[in-house]
């Protein structure tokens, strides 16, 4: 699992198997109609990337400019999609998430993380729960993210 905070306290994980890359913050290309969590798009090797804060969607927000804050490349699994022109569109489609304080990683076994008891609608994104000698962890479902409404209006084609 890969670690990072939102807040000064709050930890939460990712699973690694989604990690592509963690690189520096970038100047973002900012998409207007879009909520506020997701600032903008930049170019991360010849592909449009949407960027979503997770400070942001999480704590209402924005992430604060730490030099470990970090955008971190994910693959995000999306089911085929098909343009107003007939073409069928694959995913996955790759995010990139910003977060806070992204420095450490978590070697624990999946079944180690316990379902809290209370669960929001709003946010199917906060899975399981995970302590340690720190506090609580609470796992981050990539897959849930972003609405199927989202991830059809994010999903872009490669750049040529």
């Amino acid at each position: 699992m890969l670690l990072f905070y939102v807040g000064d306290h709050d930890r939460y994980a990712l699973d690694t198997k989604r990690v592509i890359e963690v690189v520096p913050t970038v100047t973002l290309q900012k998409l207007h109609a879009a909520p506020e969590y997701i600032p903008g798009l930049f170019n991360y090797r010849g592909h449009l990337v949407p960027a979503i804060d997770l400070c942001q969607m999480i704590q209402g927000k924005p992430a604060r400019a730490y030099l470990s804050t970090r955008i971190v490349l994910v693959n995000c699994e999306l089911p085929d999609t098909t343009e107003s022109n007939g073409d069928i569109l694959h995913g996955p489609l790759i995010l990139g998430l910003i977060a806070e304080r992204m420095t450490e990683t978590l070697k624990k076994p999946e079944t180690e993380f316990l379902s809290p008891s209370l669960k929001v609608d709003s946010t199917p994104y906060l899975g399981e729960i995970i302590t340690d000698d720190r506090g609580m962890i609470q796992f981050l479902r990539v897959e849930h993210l972003l609405s199927e409404a989202q991830k059809t209006y994010l999903l872009l084609p490669p750049a040529k």
